[in-house]
């Protein structure tokens, strides 16, 4: 079984205080931008435009909140020789202007494209907004040089080769950059995990005949608030005959007196984010519930034994089932049960680990990367499941665990 040291990922709280050292904010900014800014060196890029909220973010510490995740209206531009700039709603970019001192106050700046069309392409915002950007590269000297681009409306796109860009992916640059945390993120990724830590305690508590899956989502979104999370972005609730398939979402049902229940609860500290699965039974437990947690225990404890510097996430790949061993016909049709995959800003960061990438295009395990392991096994009552996910720290050591409410055997809630 895998040891957890918890005191070397500390989990200090969610305020700045005098009295001990906690997250350097201003360490954290330096840190990812020196990262990105390395990563944009190493490319063949002049710059890199970015749409992705979490990437605005890592490049200039500035948010507006899960509000802005799908709008596709803020932007920030990094050049090679150049500082950071962001454009905001007005009123945001005023606001940066005023609190983000790290930012020089002229490259904080008002921008609009249009909200995913709502304003449409021929008014003219997205024609405007290029033509700013390329005078901005044109002044640095970078206007021929590629740009590169996460995620972007085609509008855009098309708006950027019209006025002559190379447009070029930017995205992997960006991922690059992101998949070596800082001692300060990965304290940020401890504290969110310690939060969930504390709703599963409450989950475990109130977890009973008659509770439905959407109350027990309700009550785990409003503690992670209290606790300080900046952003619930989903919380599965799967319970009973629902287990089998698996359909990584809640509903109404009413738990009753046997089931299997598993929760995933994805939520962010500080834009650090969870993904950390727990698997209940209520009130009792059947010896087909028990075996399929056993298999899914050793599994994913099989996976976080080989986790260190050097190994690459094919060899994590082998040590979970084939897709055939488990009720399912290809490694698409399974993908996302028997799993990892980085954690950070994203859900989804560097390394994702699975029998459907990771074979035959491995990536190599490096020290400071974080990442969710996480495992699923039907049962053979043909509607129970179990599923566990951990969260990791890779230290020169090998893996440290940081989801640490308790998953060795099956937690049985208010056992009869």
């Amino acid at each position: 079984m895998t040891t957890a040291h918890p005191a070397l990922l500390p989990a200090p709280g969610c305020a700045g205080v005098d009295f001990e050292t906690r997250v350097d904010f201003d360490r954290l900014r330096s840190f990812r931008l020196d990262r990105a800014r390395a990563a944009l060196d190493a490319s063949a890029l002049g710059a890199l435009l970015v749409f992705d909220t979490n990437n605005i973010r890592y490049l200039t510490s500035t948010v507006i909140g899960e509000w802005a995740r799908d709008k596709m209206t803020r932007y920030a531009l990094l050049a090679r020789s150049g500082e950071p700039m962001v454009w905001d709603f007005g009123s945001a970019a005023r606001h940066h202007q005023l609190y983000a001192p790290w930012l020089k106050p002229e490259n904080s700046r008002a921008g609009m494209l249009g909200l995913r069309g709502a304003v449409a392409p021929d008014a003219g915002l997205m024609e405007r907004a290029v033509r700013e950007i390329r005078g901005i590269l044109a002044d640095l000297g970078l206007a021929d040089q590629p740009l590169g681009v996460d995620i972007v409306e085609p509008a855009m796109l098309f708006e950027m080769q019209r006025q002559g860009l190379d447009v070029r992916d930017g995205q992997q640059i960006m991922l690059d950059a992101r998949q070596i945390k800082s001692a300060d993120e990965i304290t940020l990724l401890s504290q969110a995990a310690a939060m969930v830590d504390g709703v599963y305690q409450t989950i475990a508590e109130v977890l009973k005949p008659g509770i439905r899956e959407n109350e027990i989502v309700g009550i785990a979104t409003k503690q992670l608030y209290d606790m300080g999370s900046d952003d619930v972005e989903a919380i599965n609730a799967v319970s009973g005959e629902r287990c089998n398939p698996h359909p990584h979402n809640f509903s109404d049902r009413l738990i009753r007196p046997g089931d299997q229940v598993f929760f995933d609860i994805i939520q962010s500290f500080n834009g650090y984010r969870t993904c950390y699965y727990r698997t209940f039974t209520v009130g009792r437990a059947t010896s087909a519930q028990r075996d399929a947690y056993k298999r899914a225990r050793e599994w994913i404890d099989a996976a976080i034994q080989l986790v260190k510097p050097g190994v690459s996430t094919d060899q994590i790949a082998r040590a979970w089932p084939k897709a055939q061993e488990f009720g399912f016909g290809s490694e698409m049709d399974a993908f996302g049960l028997q799993f990892g995959h980085g954690l950070g800003l994203a859900l989804h960061e560097r390394p994702v680990i699975s029998r459907l990438n990771s074979l035959e295009h491995p990536q190599e395990i490096q020290e400071g990367m974080v990442f969710a392991l996480e495992t699923y096994c039907p049962a053979a009552d043909g509607h129970s499941a179990a599923r566990i996910e951990e969260e990791v720290v890779v230290t020169e050591d090998g893996a440290r665990v940081i989801t640490l409410f308790p998953a060795e055997e099956l937690f049985v809630a208010n056992a009869y």
